[in-house]
């Protein structure tokens, strides 16, 4: 802090310090009147509700299960489905409304191409929701 000193020499000289009390001051102040004004800034209207029960209607859609197993057979909800088959199939859910999630269940060994050729006929034929489902305790 800059104090008066009774040396005349170093009168000439310019103040290098900021005085920072006035500043605290002022914050301090503003810091007061916010927090008194605040709850006054919030309108509450006091209003008593009308008590209701009802549960929602919520519509779930359903899961259509679709399993390749190793040999490349393809199973919808454990029915063998050939290719037209499973193609026709994917159009009437992909027109329902919801429309049905597909959960895909590959067997480990399948090969890619089959898996691959499955979920574009899926995604082509407008099937939207697909999801794949794994062994959470299978180690790699």
């Amino acid at each position: 802090m800059a104090f008066g000193g009774f040396d005349r020499g170093a009168q000439n000289a310019p103040m290098a310090e900021i005085n920072m009390i006035p500043l605290i001051d002022v914050m301090l102040v503003l810091l007061v009147i916010f927090i008194i004004t605040a709850p006054l800034l919030t309108h509450a209207v006091k209003v008593d509700l009308p008590k209701a029960t009802s549960t929602p209607n919520i519509t779930r859609p359903q899961n259509v299960q679709l399993a390749i197993d190793r040999d490349g057979v393809v199973y919808w909800n454990g029915e063998v489905v050939d290719e037209a088959g499973w193609r026709s199939r994917m159009q009437a859910a992909a027109a329902l409304s919801p429309q049905p999630e597909v959960h895909v269940r590959g067997d480990n060994t399948v090969a890619y191409g089959k898996v691959a050729r499955v979920l574009s006929d899926a995604a082509r034929l407008g099937l939207t929701r697909i999801g794949f489902i794994t062994d959470p305790n299978e180690t790699p």
